[in-house]
């Protein structure tokens, strides 16, 4: 299957289909919601399953291939934050609080949009590294420390929140939380506890993606319509930085030895942007940000660019360097 083919197939499969309706929903001003209960009981099932799933393989894995996985994902989870403050100082002129709300947003991950390419690899029958999910939790932290890092040397003078308090949200925030009691519970089940809790936490994943990604639409339907008041640098930095992005997760992959899913699953780890850890931390930390700027930049143009074409392009390149 060509480049054009594999993402033409993504942007007509259900899990897009289901964001694209959500989209229009919001767009046309339909009266359709989520019960609020509804959409957090789907997001809990989510991270608890692509938690448990990663925590099932790990006591399969032996520690030393875990090693070169973790450098890169240091390696990503520091440097990426980095790059991103840059840019958002030097080309795109955001004050110091911006640039690192930004960096904390764009240094950490999107635990849905690895959702959906766990769903797409799966979908084609694309073999992976299944302790990935363990990297998802493990880069969430450095990121958002080095954000919170920068922020503080630039504002030598600020009065920030106590590290014990930033420390709090990034451990106690409902994504971390919810991975880390997966992998835990995954890695302890053994492989009679897995096959007992398979239809729950295994066979029904790929349904329950397409009713979340239904909401998501919803929910960045709302950030593309107030675009309005930050111009053209901020949409060219929603697509242009993920990219970048996924380029450092592509040389990391390969310096960890990593399979072509593998690669795909880390580029889109390295590429995508949070937007429910993050903001979490960031209300907290540096409570002068601007949240139309992060959160219109993360949910309304970078979630949705991964989701149609961020995954699929990233699989062909992960193919064609392959080797």
């Amino acid at each position: 299957m060509d480049s054009i083919s594999i993402i033409t197939t993504n942007l007509l499969s259900p899990p897009v289909i289901a964001f694209g309706a959500g989209l229009t929903a919001h767009i046309a001003r339909s009266d359709f919601r989520f019960p609020t209960q509804l959409y957090e009981a789907l997001s809990i099932y989510l991270l608890l399953a692509i938690g448990f799933k990663g925590g099932a393989s790990l006591l399969s894995t032996p520690a030393s291939q875990l090693i070169l996985p973790i450098a890169a994902v240091a390696i990503a989870g520091i440097s990426i934050p980095i790059v991103a403050y840059w840019i958002c100082r030097k080309l795109l002129r955001f004050s110091v609080d911006d640039a690192a709300a930004m960096a904390a947003h764009y240094g950490s991950v999107s635990a849905v949009t690895f959702m959906a390419c766990i769903s797409f690899l799966e979908f084609r029958q694309i073999a992976y590294e299944s302790y990935l999910p363990a990297l998802m939790a493990l880069m969430e932290i450095p990121a958002i420390a080095v954000a919170l890092i920068l922020f503080r040397l630039s504002k030598s003078d600020h009065k920030s929140t106590s590290l014990s308090a930033v420390a709090h949200e990034v451990f106690a925030g409902k994504s971390i939380f919810l991975l880390v009691t997966g992998l835990i519970a995954g890695a302890l089940a053994g492989p009679s506890g897995f096959e007992r809790a398979k239809p729950f936490l295994v066979e029904p994943f790929y349904g329950v993606l397409i009713l979340f990604l239904l909401e998501m639409g919803i929910n960045a339907g709302k950030q593309i319509t107030g675009l309005r008041g930050y111009g053209t640098k901020l949409v060219l930095f929603g697509i242009v930085m993920p990219l970048l992005q996924a380029l450092l997760g592509l040389l990391l992959a390969r310096m960890a030895g990593l399979s072509v899913g593998g690669t795909t699953a880390f580029m889109v780890l390295s590429a995508s942007a949070s937007y429910i850890a993050a903001p979490a931390v960031v209300r907290i930390a540096i409570p002068e940000a601007n949240p139309g700027r992060y959160v219109t930049a993360s949910l309304g143009i970078t979630f949705p660019f991964n989701l149609a074409v961020g995954i699929p392009l990233y699989y062909v390149i992960a193919s064609l360097t392959a080797g």
